[in-house]
């Protein structure tokens, strides 16, 4: 059967009812991944012109949401987490180079925080990855790419702290 954003928000929604631990979270990313696999599901939801995001569903009791991400340029990010949210990371198109990282200096309001890289790896077409609260990654692009990323609460409401990388 192929996928929608309704059936794909759907079993969103019934898998972090049922449990909303990191365990549940899974489940969204096997849904998510399935979802990434159908050429159609992509398609609908990167038009021409799309933004670099959009907030494509947004759950009114649990407060996760679906957006999708339009990148046009190559772009390098900085380490950074989502505050006390989690996310998944889901490529659509393209490949992102994802790096994780350690935190060697906390982050202050004041102050950014330092943090030393772990491990490097490619999200390709069809791959999603869970960040759970605190953890720290940044993605690199060298080309357009699109991804869809489920955020546990949408962060255009988040006001997160600054990370850099620790000189070594």
């Amino acid at each position: 059967m192929p996928t929608t954003l309704d059936s794909l928000a759907r079993d969103c929604r019934q898998a972090l009812g049922r449990d909303a631990t990191p365990t549940g979270r899974q489940q969204v990313v096997a849904h998510l991944r399935a979802a990434l696999r159908d050429p159609a599901f992509v398609a609908a939801q990167f038009g021409p012109g799309a933004p670099e995001r959009r907030v494509l569903y947004e759950d009114a009791e649990l407060g996760f949401c679906i957006v999708a991400h339009a990148y046009t340029d190559a772009k390098e990010g900085a380490p950074h987490d989502h505050g006390p949210s989690w996310a998944i990371y889901g490529q659509a198109q393209g490949e992102t180079l994802m790096t994780d990282f350690a935190a060697v200096e906390p982050a202050t309001p004041e102050r950014c925080g330092k943090a030393r890289p772990t491990r490097s790896y490619a999200l390709r077409p069809g791959d999603a990855h869970l960040y759970n609260e605190g953890d720290l990654h940044a993605p690199t692009r060298q080309q357009p790419t699109r991804l869809i990323r489920i955020e546990g609460v949408n962060m255009d409401r988040v006001r997160r702290l600054k990370w850099e990388v620790a000189e070594a």
